[in-house]
């Protein structure tokens, strides 16, 4: 697959440099533009009522004496910046697919620290336009992922009008890494969450300057799947967000458990202690004078007298610093102090537990609802019941997926307790098609080239039946980032959540809201064993 990819892209760069010989090189719609730090000027896009802006700096290089602080300010340069290719991606381990991710789900090129940059797709002809502005933020379990992802591109929900934006932010221990003396010597005396501070960086910065590129400061939606969608969540609880956006959508990351609670600042700083110690007792001088690739090297504490493996090297992530998050987002949503807007986040069918092909046997689908369910594992089993093992399959992929809606259900009425705006919850249920559609059918993350409108970033074999489910997904994206409600002409309609009707909006080939939860007992079991 990623050989056929790259040769079509391969052939598309040939055909477009043959047809543009002897031609003048067409102009970009949008001219020179000014931001934070100087002038800059686009290319034209494939399509060529588009003009994209690649790699343009949004915030110091986090190089050097900058290396675990607080993005800086934009340094100014002189002259028109020309954009017309992305910046390298942040510091990561470099994998070509991992299965069911394959070549347009990976981040591809260079890497390097200097990572900090946007890139703008716009159908904006003038400046004067005040178009909606979508900003998306990739996933990667916040240790890997890049904007130059080829599923990621902004050309499929510009060309239906959005201006789109996509950035980098750091990963991995250059972008969570804490230390008692890193928090010592910020002035907010917080370490950790860099990557989060790079985030608020590069929406502040579309807040500041997207007019300049047709788009409207007051009608930005922040997007992102995984990570990104805890990004989301993180940017909705923010002090430092506040009013920098007006809609969020969070794909795949509104569950209880994934934003119920929050690492205290002590805990992690107490990894950072024990990560210096396995770099040889490094001081913070020392690490920070290390090249990237020292830093990243992996580690192993010494093996324990008796024999045996030392601990695994500690794996840093977002951290509640006091700063850019004060409390875990259960707690600031209960208070009511998150930024109200109205949100739209959903799951996928196969993802929580559920696959295409589960290979279960009544045996042990028997003793898992023992073990998960303890007390109320009969209950699980009367609501669930299996007497052969093609139906334990069936039920264990039917009670996963009710788990998962039901989570995001729960999620979403415990927002609305002191929420005023809306939520929509989405179920997406179609498979990506492939050659491994039957082992992973409609996976985590195999919604975004249908809702980003970027099918044509892949060389799956798509159907027109793939092109339809994106065609109504994306224009779902679309008018929420326009008016804050997916509804629109010539969609069905999706109703926002309730407690008197608790549904979800399944989106695939057949799109109609359908229940949470197969029943009402099923439904309160969920939300008894969720709850809990």
């Amino acid at each position: 697959m990623r050989h056929h990819l790259r040769t079509a892209l391969t052939v598309v760069a040939v055909v477009v440099s043959i047809g543009s010989l002897g031609a003048r090189p067409r102009a970009p719609r949008l001219g020179i533009v000014s931001v934070t730090g100087g002038r800059v000027t686009g290319v034209p896009a494939r399509n060529e009522a588009l003009t994209v802006f690649r790699g343009i700096p949004f915030a110091a290089p986090p190089v050097g004496p900058l290396r675990w602080r607080a993005p800086e300010p934009v340094r100014p340069w002189a002259g028109v910046l020309r954009a017309d290719a992305f910046s390298p991606s942040c510091i990561q381990s470099m994998v070509q697919e991992r299965k069911p991710w394959t070549y347009e789900f990976m981040t591809h090129g260079e890497i390097s620290e200097d990572c900090l940059y946007v890139n703008v797709w716009t159908p904006a002809a003038a400046s004067s336009e005040r178009r909606p502005v979508f900003v998306y933020l990739y996933g990667g379990a916040n240790t890997e992922g890049s904007a130059v992802v080829p599923v990621y591109d902004g050309e499929g929900l510009a060309s239906k009008g959005l201006v789109v934006v996509t950035f980098n932010y750091r990963v991995g221990v250059l972008g969570f890494f804490s230390h008692p003396t890193l928090s010592q010597e910020a002035p907010y005396h917080g370490s950790g969450n860099y990557g989060l501070l790079d985030q608020i960086a590069a929406v502040r910065w579309v807040s500041q300057n997207i007019a300049s590129f047709g788009g409207d400061p007051a009608r930005v939606t922040i997007a992102g799947q995984s990570a990104g969608a805890q990004g989301v969540h993180n940017l909705t609880i923010s002090p430092l967000s506040k009013g920098l956006f007006q809609r969020a959508i969070a794909e795949s990351g509104s569950t209880l458990g994934a934003v119920g609670g929050g690492r205290s600042l002590a805990d992690q700083e107490a990894d950072g202690v024990r990560f210096a110690t396995m770099k040889g007792n490094a001081s913070l001088a020392t690490l920070r004078a290390m090249s990237w690739a020292e830093v990243v090297a992996p580690v192993q504490a010494p093996a324990p007298a008796g024999g045996g493996r030392g601990p695994a090297a500690p794996r840093f992530g977002v951290v509640i610093d006091n700063y850019a998050l004060t409390a875990a987002m259960r707690d600031v949503y209960a208070a009511g102090r998150q930024h109200d807007v109205p949100t739209l986040t959903g799951s996928n069918a196969d993802e929580n537990g559920a696959v295409p092909s589960p290979t279960i046997t009544l045996e042990a689908y028997k003793a898992q609802a023992q073990q998960r369910y303890a007390a109320a594992s009969d209950e699980f089993l009367r609501l669930y019941p299996a007497a052969t093992d093609d139906e334990a399959r069936a039920m264990s992929n039917a009670s996963a997926r009710d788990q998962a809606r039901t989570s995001t259900y729960l999620w979403a009425m415990a927002r609305s307790a002191t929420a005023k705006t809306a939520a929509y919850t989405y179920f997406f249920n179609q498979p990506l098609p492939g050659p491994d559609v039957k082992q992973y059918g409609a996976f985590h993350t195999s919604e975004v080239p249908y809702v980003l409108n970027t099918l044509a970033m892949s060389d799956r074999p798509f159907t027109a039946v793939d092109r339809k489910v994106a065609e109504t997904l994306s224009s779902y994206w679309v008018n929420f980032a326009t008016r804050g409600n997916p509804n629109g002409p010539g969609l069905p309609a999706w109703p926002a959540i309730s407690k008197d009707a608790p549904h979800a909006m399944q989106l695939g080939a057949d799109v109609k809201p359908i229940p949470v939860a197969t029943n009402s007992e099923k439904l309160a079991f969920w939300s008894k064993f969720l709850n809990r």
